[in-house]
């Protein structure tokens, strides 16, 4: 210990009562801070930065398969907007009709349960939380299906490896219903993005629901976390790196994609994502349920 002594190499009084009277805290007392401090860190890390979110339904398979749990960034879409080829989490319209209905938990302790869930990302689905694929952007032109029964965005065929489970092509397309995988062109209207489900088969998406609002996003999936066994980053594909600009200019310019994270999550926050996130406007903190639906 370093002693701060006086002129005359005595040790000051006043300087020895001040460490007399600190006193190390308790377990007892220091154990429930430290765990309301990291219960407030965890709230706040949920609501502005990261959250994890459990896949309930095929509809990204093999991408994302049942059970597996993913990372969301809820920050990197106040900064630009959608990129091609992202996973993204995002609350449907009034047109996307979830295929389950959860019951609202009863009485505080199943309250007090889900929102312990809600945390960690293995709380009960919510009506309207969906994770797909960015199909096309602002301006594209997106329709189905060339002669060999792919995607065209812009004219321009995807190669879709991820894509499993394709719809059929000899069902007629139906604009109520996603059980075929022909579809009409549609030109992605400004400020929305057209998305769709790694499994086409299952999937119920803007073929049928019509695009989403840029403002309904949440966030982009970046990486599987769990199980351990499945831990991968979630790439932009590298069939939508020779897409063209789209027709019609976003309202923010899109900046380019931050690289997908090696060897673990590293998470960079500058002071500008920071001032962002505390400065956001035009977007409402809302209670969002977090289980995604198909």
């Amino acid at each position: 210990m370093v002693q701060v002594l006086d002129e005359d190499g005595t040790v000051d009084p006043w300087r020895r009562r001040v460490r007399r009277g600190r006193r190390q805290m308790p377990l007892w007392q220091e154990l429930p801070l430290l765990l309301v401090v990291a219960f407030c860190l965890a709230v706040l890390i949920r609501t502005f930065l990261l959250q994890a979110f459990f896949i309930p339904s095929g509809s990204m398979e093999d991408t994302l398969l049942i059970g597996d749990r993913v990372l969301v960034n809820k920050v990197v879409y106040d900064v630009r907007d959608p990129v091609r080829g992202e996973v993204v989490v995002f609350r449907g319209t009034d047109r996307w009709v979830a295929q389950e209905s959860p019951a609202p938990p009863a009485g505080i302790v199943g309250r007090t349960s889900r929102t312990l869930g809600d945390l960690v990302g293995v709380s009960r689905p919510g009506e309207k939380d969906f994770i797909k694929r960015v199909i096309g952007v602002p301006g594209d032109r997106v329709r189905c299906c060339d002669d060999q029964g792919r995607v065209l965005v812009n004219g321009i065929p995807l190669d879709e490896p991820y894509v499993v489970r394709d719809s059929p092509l000899e069902v007629p397309p139906n604009p109520k219903e996603c059980r075929s995988r022909r579809f009409e062109e549609v030109v992605v209207p400004s400020g929305q993005i057209f998305v769709m489900g790694d499994h086409r088969l299952v999937s119920q998406d803007a073929r049928c629901q019509g695009p989403v609002p840029i403002d309904n996003v949440v966030g982009r999936a970046f990486m599987v976390v769990w199980p351990s066994s499945r831990w991968a980053p979630l790439s932009v594909p590298e069939t939508f790196a020779q897409l063209s600009r789209p027709a019609v200019a976003s309202a923010t310019p899109p900046a380019p994609p931050a690289p997908a994270p090696v060897g673990g999550i590293a998470l960079v926050l500058p002071v500008t994502t920071l001032i962002t996130v505390v400065a956001r406007s035009g977007r409402s903190v809302r209670a969002r349920q977090r289980r995604l639906l198909p």
